[in-house]
């Protein structure tokens, strides 16, 4: 008789849980934002329509990231009349970016990712997605890089 019962109940607990409409939930939920800048403003990567975009996912603790750096600061400076940002998400923590923009100072808009970088299919970084000036990811380069050769200004440059 008492395993009826739990039967009955677990029956009941599952049927009560698949009774909302999922999708009218859905829509009722705004999107959220899944970078956050140093000042705590969250960003949006759609902010950026009508710009070519470069999104370098790194981390304080990555050697080949932080070696690269400057030439990502190079190619930034290179790329300033090209209609081009630079964004530097990392799954650090907001204290962590800071900490490390204070000692590297490095002019770099750098961002929080509060989301998995699994989602995105990286699993070793750095990652950099380029996205054309409609927002659409045109190019995806795994691992360290010289961002300031010709090569890869190029590259870039030819990016619409």
């Amino acid at each position: 008789m008492y395993f009826k019962h739990i039967i009955v109940i677990i029956g009941l607990i599952l049927i009560s849980g698949c009774s909302g409409n999922p999708k009218k939930e859905m829509e009722k939920s705004k999107p959220v934002s899944e970078y956050i800048d140093v000042d705590g403003n969250t960003v949006s990567l759609s902010g950026f329509k009508g710009k070519r975009v470069l999104v370098n996912y790194w981390a304080t603790w990555c050697i080949p990231c932080i070696k690269e750096m400057p030439s990502l600061v190079h190619a930034q400076e290179i790329l300033k009349d090209e209609g081009y940002i630079f964004l530097f998400p990392t799954t650090d923590s907001l204290e962590k970016i800071i900490a490390f923009n204070q000692k590297k100072n490095y002019p770099l808009q750098f961002l929080h990712y509060t989301s998995s970088l699994d989602k995105l299919k990286i699993y070793a970084l750095p990652a950099t997605f380029i996205y054309n000036d409609e927002g659409e990811m045109v190019k995806r380069i795994d691992g360290a890089t010289e961002w300031d050769s010709e090569e890869i200004i190029n590259l870039l440059k030819a990016i619409k």
